[in-house]
C-alpha cells in the first residue's frame, strides 16, 4: 500500500490539531504554547510540501523553506525575550505577562 496525499494530509491535521488544543489548554506555560504554535506550522509546513510533490512543482517546498526560517527566527526571538522575563519576574507564567504593556 503506497503512501498517498491523504496520508500526509490526515499526519498534518492530527498535528495541527494537536497544536490547537496546546494552546487552548494550557495558556499558563508559555514554553508549551510556543512549542504548540511550533507544531502547527509543522503541520501547514507537512501540507505544503504534501501538494507540492503531489501537484509536480517546488513552490510549496520553497516557501516551507522561508516558513521554517521565519519560524526559527521567532522562536529566537520568542525564547530571548522570555529568558529577559524570566530574570526580571523570575517566573514566567503568563498570567503576570499583562504587566509588560506600557
Amino acid at each position: 500500500m503506497p503512501i498517498g496525499l491523504s496520508h500526509f494530509l490526515v499526519v498534518a491535521a492530527i498535528l495541527f490539531t494537536v497544536g490547537v488544543v496546546g494552546v487552548v489548554i494550557n495558556r499558563r506555560n508559555i514554553l508549551v504554547v510556543l512549542m504548540a504554535i511550533e507544531l502547527m506550522l509543522l503541520a501547514v509546513n507537512i501540507n505544503f510540501v504534501a501538494f507540492s510533490v503531489y501537484q509536480h512543482n517546488l513552490i510549496g517546498q520553497v516557501f516551507t523553506l522561508f516558513v521554517l526560517a521565519i519560524a526559527a527566527a521567532e522562536t529566537a526571538v520568542g525564547l530571548a525575550i522570555l529568558v529577559v522575563y524570566f530574570r526580571n519576574r523570575g517566573d514566567i507564567a503568563t498570567g503576570r505577562a499583562n504587566l509588560m504593556k506600557g
